[in-house]
């Protein structure tokens, strides 16, 4: 499971997601990849999940580049504890995805091949996107 190996603070404030990805919203390695359409906390497991759906369906052919990183803690505290008593103890690390961030990117295989594993990866994530495909490419 992707986390960080150290952080500077155990604890971080949720933050707000708004407006759309300044930066990783191009392709950058590979000939496709998937685009979010909309804000999400993308966890470490879903980013695994995905990671595995696209290298079984490519059979372990061409490159798999994970273009985020869950580096946010994500507190809670336990189930029927009372207000107050300060916040809750980090239970995960997430990644705050905005609309049109670049999440995975794939080359080396055959267009339908990646964009099959492309859908599959898609399925296991928690936000809507869409297969992109470098200009460069003729399908």
């Amino acid at each position: 499971m992707l986390q960080p190996k150290k952080t500077k603070y155990r604890r971080q404030q949720k933050g707000r997601m708004k407006g759309i990805a300044q930066r990783g919203n191009t392709l950058a390695f590979g000939s496709f990849g998937i685009k979010t359409l909309e804000n999400c906390w993308v966890t470490g497991r879903q980013l695994e999940a995905a990671r595995q759906a696209i290298s079984r369906h490519m059979k372990r052919e061409g490159q798999v580049w994970i273009r985020i990183f869950p580096d946010k803690p994500i507190t809670k505290k336990p189930a029927e504890v009372r207000m107050g008593k300060g916040k809750g103890a980090p239970e995960g690390f997430v990644a705050p995805v905005t609309p049109g961030r670049i999440l995975f990117e794939v080359d080396g295989v055959t267009p339908e091949v990646a964009r099959e594993a492309l859908r599959l990866a898609a399925n296991k994530l928690p936000v809507t996107t869409k297969v992109v495909v470098r200009r460069d490419i003729v399908e």
